[in-house]
C-alpha cells in the first residue's frame, strides 16, 4: 500500500512539474546568450528589452556574449544548457540554415530550440561608391556586366549582406568579387577608400555617409520604399523581386528544446508586453529597426518553420560559405 501511494505521488510530481514551476518562475537571474560581440547592434537590441524584461520579470536579465565561428559557438553553448526557463538565445533567420553553413555544428537549431518571442526586424540597402558613373540598380547592373570581374563587394563575414549581396550577383548574372571582412566598419573604410565599389548595410550603419554624398544609394531591400529613403526605389521596383526578402534580418528570443510550455507562454506575454511600451518602441526606432514584431509562441514558431523553408535553397543556389 505504501508503494502504490508512492508511486502515484511521484506520477502526480511528474504531470505537475511543469505548471508548479511556471508558477514560480523566475526565481533567480534569467540569462540571455547572444552569439556576437559586445558591440553588435543585437546586444544593443537586447539591453534596451533587458532592462524593463528585468522589472516585469522581478529577477535580473543578464546578456552574456558568446561570439566566433559565425554565431555557431554561443549558439551550441545555448543549446546545450538546461531547459528551464533561466537559458535563452537571441538569435535571427541564420537558425533556418546555419547547420548548412557549419556541417560540424551536429544538430539543426531549429530542433534544438522552442521559439520563444520575435523582436524586431530590419532590412538593407544596397549602396556604390560614387565614384562609379551608375546612379541607377539598372546602371550599375550594366557597368558590371561591362566590367567582369573588376568591381568588388566588401561585406561582413558570414552576414546577411553576405548573402543578400551574393544573391543579387547570382540572379543578376553579375561577376562582382565578394571580399569579406571581419566587420562591417572596416569595409565602410575601403568603400571610401576605393577599395572596394559595392557594400549592403542597415540604413543605421551607412546613413550618415549617404547624407554627406559618400555612398549612393541604389535599392532597398524592403516590400516598400524606406522612410529613411524615400527617393530609393525598391529591389522589387528595380526588376529583381527575388532579393526582396521579408524581412531580410530579424531578431527573437528561444529557447533549448524542452523547456515548460507554461514557462515559454509566460516569456512571451512579458516580452510582449515590453514590446507594447512607448519607451521600447523609441529606443528600437533609433536603433534602425524597420518593425517591432508581437507573436504568440505558436505563431513564432510557424514563422520559423517558413523561414526554413526559404532560406536553405538560397543558401544552396548560391553556394553561401562563412569564408
Amino acid at each position: 500500500m505504501r508503494l502504490m501511494f508512492a508511486i502515484v505521488a511521484l506520477l502526480v510530481a511528474g504531470f505537475g512539474g511543469a505548471p508548479a514551476q511556471a508558477q514560480g518562475y523566475p526565481d533567480k537571474p534569467v540569462k540571455i546568450v547572444i552569439p556576437l560581440v559586445a558591440g553588435s547592434p543585437i546586444t544593443a537590441l537586447a539591453r534596451v528589452v533587458a532592462q524593463p524584461l528585468s522589472a516585469r520579470l522581478g529577477q535580473q536579465v543578464v546578456i552574456e556574449n558568446r561570439p566566433g565561428a559565425g554565431t555557431s559557438i554561443g549558439v551550441k553553448a545555448a543549446a546545450a544548457m538546461p531547459a528551464d526557463g533561466y537559458n535563452l538565445l537571441m538569435y535571427g533567420q541564420n537558425i533556418a540554415y546555419l547547420h548548412l553553413l557549419y556541417p560540424d555544428l551536429g544538430f539543426e537549431p531549429i530542433k534544438a530550440f522552442v521559439p520563444v518571442a520575435p523582436l524586431a526586424d530590419y532590412y538593407h540597402v544596397v549602396v556604390v561608391s560614387p565614384a562609379l558613373p551608375a546612379k541607377t540598380l539598372q546602371e550599375f547592373v550594366a557597368y558590371a556586366k561591362a566590367n567582369p570581374g573588376k568591381l568588388n563587394f566588401g561585406v561582413g563575414l558570414a552576414t546577411m549582406p553576405q548573402i543578400i549581396g551574393e544573391y543579387f550577383n547570382k540572379v543578376a548574372g553579375l561577376d562582382i568579387v565578394t571580399v569579406p571582412y571581419a566587420g562591417g566598419e572596416q569595409v565602410r573604410v575601403d568603400i571610401l577608400g576605393g577599395r572596394i565599389q559595392m557594400n549592403v548595410g542597415p540604413p543605421t550603419n551607412l546613413m550618415g555617409l549617404i547624407r554627406e554624398g559618400k555612398l549612393r544609394p541604389l535599392a532597398v531591400t524592403s516590400k516598400q520604399r524606406m522612410k529613411e529613403l524615400p527617393d530609393v526605389p525598391t529591389m522589387i521596383e528595380s526588376g529583381y523581386p527575388q532579393v526582396g526578402f521579408h524581412p531580410d534580418v530579424w531578431q527573437g528570443v528561444l529557447a533549448p528544446a524542452g523547456t515548460p510550455t507554461p514557462i515559454v507562454e509566460k516569456l512571451n506575454a512579458e516580452i510582449n508586453a515590453v514590446l507594447r511600451t512607448p519607451e521600447v518602441r523609441t529606443s528600437l526606432e533609433r536603433l534602425g529597426v524597420s518593425g517591432i514584431m508581437s507573436m504568440s509562441a505558436p505563431e513564432f514558431a510557424a514563422f520559423i518553420a517558413d523561414e526554413g523553408r526559404k532560406w536553405p535553397p538560397i543558401i544552396k543556389a548560391i553556394g553561401f560559405k562563412p569564408g
